[in-house]
């Protein structure tokens, strides 16, 4: 394998970390990622934003807050 760059690298990093690439594209990524500390610090910022992210998808909105938006919804509909 050759170093992609870091062009390639920083392009498909979105990709790479959530293992959209096809396997010779991200060994190629993966590779340079060991030999460039600037792409290894922008794609440990990937991983921390996408954890964070999901963390925020997976929470729920407390049962009385869900209750009043459903009821305002129902309100709005009615007086349409």
């Amino acid at each position: 394998m050759t170093d992609c760059g870091c062009d390639k690298a920083k392009a498909e990093l979105e990709e790479f970390l959530h293992h959209e690439l096809r396997a010779p594209d991200a060994a190629d990524v993966a590779e340079h990622l060991a030999n460039c500390v600037d792409c290894t610090h922008e794609h440990a910022v990937g991983v921390v934003l996408t954890a964070a992210v999901k963390r925020a998808c997976s929470e729920t909105a407390p049962e009385e807050l869900r209750a009043e938006v459903l009821l305002k919804i129902r309100e709005l509909r009615a007086a349409m």
